[in-house]
């Protein structure tokens, strides 16, 4: 039998895991939680190194409550877990500043490299645990991050 401790470890799980219950939408909870990371990143004002902050505390108690959630319901990459969308989606404008428009552009290329699952993201779902969870996302994320860099380099945009 649970103790006390143990489903309120579950409890804070998911809500992190589910984004605060972004997950549980029934059309597209990838795209709930991707929408989820783009209101916060729009409404709290960042600095950078908040941000950061924030990416970091995502990507491992993400990590950790990815991992305890897809052993509680006993399935891989359950789809009611979306904060790997909320981690990707923020790696995708990290180091970008937070206007309506890179934030719109990062959020359609994330989630175009989330469908997409380029090289290596795919294969990277195969990893146990919340890693593997998070981890295609991330790569999701860098993906879009890159395709800013390489505009920037370009057109000066963003």
């Amino acid at each position: 039998m649970p103790t006390a401790s143990s489903r309120q470890v579950s409890r804070a799980a998911l809500l992190i895991a589910t984004a605060f219950g972004a997950g549980y939408s029934p059309i597209a909870p990838g795209t709930a939680g991707s929408a989820v990371a783009l209101l916060i990143l729009w409404l709290v004002p960042f600095s950078q190194i908040g941000l950061i902050v924030f990416f970091l505390a995502v990507t491992f108690f993400g990590t950790w409550a990815a991992h305890v959630v897809e052993a509680s319901v006993g399935e891989k990459d359950p789809g009611v877990i979306v904060v790997d969308e909320v981690a990707g989606m923020t790696l995708s404008v990290l180091v970008l500043p937070l206007t309506a428009r890179v934030l719109l552009a990062g959020f359609v290329l994330f989630r175009l490299f989330d469908d997409v699952k380029p090289f290596r993201a795919n294969r990277l779902q195969a990893v146990p645990g919340g890693v593997g969870v998070l981890i295609d996302d991330l790569v999701a994320g860098l993906y879009a991050l890159l395709v800013f860099v390489v505009a920037r380099a370009l057109t000066g945009w963003p």
